[in-house]
């Protein structure tokens, strides 16, 4: 929608109607009016904010005023050489005035934007250390520069989105003057527990002198029976019965004793034949502990990752019976993204793991042995406040299995089926447990850090011999580690705070509970 000011005497309306019925008859109209502002006037467009005004003195009486958008820029005519710009909301217009005779006397574009001057005022008194420029781009504000912390950047546009009205759009694109680094500390603790108990027995029998048949029963650890040849302790020879012209031969029991669990045995000689019977218990108990402590830091935005470990070949079969290698990577890994939001509150997305090689789960492919590989991993995206802890994963398995091992219908007799059977009980629990634990950390001076090498010296000869020492004795000291932040209005400079007390009163701290 345009307006056309005329301020004209009457009398000169004559005229005014004879150009207008030219020009709709193609007649050629003033090229002033006819293009309207330049390129150049469009880069000299005149800013103005929401109710200011500006005085445009003209070398020549006007008498036509247009203005394309009367909503965003008034007109006020003071007189015939002096007209008042008055701002009535933000937007962008163009403004023609001309003479009678059509000559072009102003013509500019004009944009209209809140009161940046107070904006700019207001943000300084309420963030003097913040470094922020507001532009105005039709009926939008951008917010560029530099705050101290993420939540100063939400508290600036929510201070320039109330000053500016909820009609106005407020982009913010301000940057934090020293990015912030998370430290990530991540926690992996699992236990496994087994106990494992057998039963079995096992009879050998041989007629005696190893002549006739042998024969054994039962499931049990087994033991032996030779017939080794006797020999003269005078003259070391093998004697030799006079009768059969066979060598002299005895009875000896050998017992197979296992490497765990406990072989109970007896020999001797019954009913002219050598006997061997063994019972066999045993009860294994084991208890594994799995602890990896990895840590990163990593800045605001960014991915970082690590791995402890290593890379172990795995054969690929190709075509033509071609045999390739492709490393898989094995051991504590890391990778994580954290996102520092207002308040001092973090956003991240973690993915730890750990992995060791297991010969229980391996494969054999084309004459090689590959090891498997047991992994423990988890992914997810978690928030929590600097220092807070929470456990992103956990796994509580427990399992049992029995088995008998037995000779058909003799296993089933009561009592003697004992004596042909054995048996084996297994119960195995495993506890695996996952804790992250963010912190916001900064820098800290060289000389502060302590490492474990620090003051480290070999032991002389005295500390070797007499006190068993393989070093001096003395450590790095204390070196330096993350703590406990407050978890709102956290800043770089603010690491190190108590945190925040809860609704129970009591300050939070890493860990957790059931």
């Amino acid at each position: 929608m345009s307006i056309l000011l005329n301020i004209a005497r009457p009398c000169r309306r004559a005229a005014l109607m004879t150009a207008l019925f030219l020009a709709t008859s193609g007649a050629t109209a003033p090229t002033a009016l006819a293009q309207g502002p330049s390129s150049n006037q469009q880069d000299n467009a005149l800013l103005l904010s929401v109710s200011e005004s500006r005085v445009v003195n003209l070398s020549d009486n006007l008498s036509d005023v247009v203005i394309a958008d009367p909503s965003v820029l008034d007109v006020h005519v003071r007189s015939q050489r002096q007209v008042y710009l008055i701002a009535k909301a933000p937007g962008q217009t163009n403004i023609f005035i001309t003479t009678r005779d059509g000559k072009m006397l102003y013509a500019n574009t004009v944009r209209v934007g809140n009161n940046l001057t107070n904006m700019d005022q207001m943000l300084k008194l309420a963030m003097p250390e913040a470094n922020i420029q507001i532009a105005t781009m039709n009926n939008m504000l951008l917010l560029t520069g530099t705050v101290a912390a993420p939540e100063d950047a939400a508290e600036a546009e929510r201070l320039v989105q109330a000053f500016a009205g909820k009609d106005t759009t407020v982009v913010s694109r301000l940057r934090t003057a020293t990015p912030l680094q998370v430290n990530l500390q991540v926690r992996v603790v699992e236990v496994n527990k087994n106990f494992t108990k057998s039963l079995g027995f096992n009879l050998l029998n041989s007629i005696n002198n190893g002549s006739g048949f042998l024969f054994g029963l039962g499931q049990g650890n087994p033991g032996s029976i030779t017939y080794p040849q006797v020999t003269d302790p005078n003259t070391g020879k093998v004697l030799v019965n006079p009768n059969t012209g066979r060598a002299i031969t005895d009875t000896a029991f050998k017992f197979n004793y296992p490497t765990s669990g406990t072989t109970l045995g007896g020999a001797g000689r019954l009913f002219g034949m050598d006997w061997i019977g063994t019972l066999n218990l045993a009860e294994n108990q084991g208890l594994a502990t799995t602890l990896a402590n990895p840590n990163l830091t990593a800045l605001s935005g960014e991915t970082a990752s690590f791995l402890a470990g290593g890379e172990i070949p795995i054969p690929i079969a190709t075509t033509l019976g071609q045999v390739s290698i492709e490393y898989k990577q094995y051991g504590v890994s890391l990778a994580f993204t954290p996102t520092v939001l207002a308040d001092g509150r973090i956003t991240m997305r973690v993915r730890p793991e750990v992995s060791q090689l297991d010969d229980s789960a391996g494969v054999k492919l084309n004459g090689f042995s590959v090891p498997g590989i047991a992994t423990r991993r988890t992914e997810t995206t978690v928030e929590l406040g600097s220092g807070q802890s929470f456990m992103i994963g956990g796994l509580l398995s427990a399992s049992t299995g029995n088995s008998v091992s037995k000779a058909p219908f003799l296993g089933d007799l009561p009592i003697l089926g004992n004596l042909f059977k054995s048996s084996q009980w297994r119960r195995s629990e495993t506890e695996l447990v996952i804790i992250v634990t963010p912190y916001l950390v900064r820098p800290v001076d060289a000389r502060d850090i302590a490492l474990p090498t620090d003051g480290y010296g070999n032991a002389n000869d005295g500390q070797i011999l007499l006190g068993n020492q393989l070093h001096n004795g003395e450590t790095g000291g204390e070196r330096p580690k993350p703590t406990t932040a407050t978890p709102a209005t956290v800043t770089p400079d603010q690491v190190g705070k108590v945190a925040a007390k809860g609704k129970s009163g009591k300050s939070a701290a890493p860990g957790f509970s059931f």
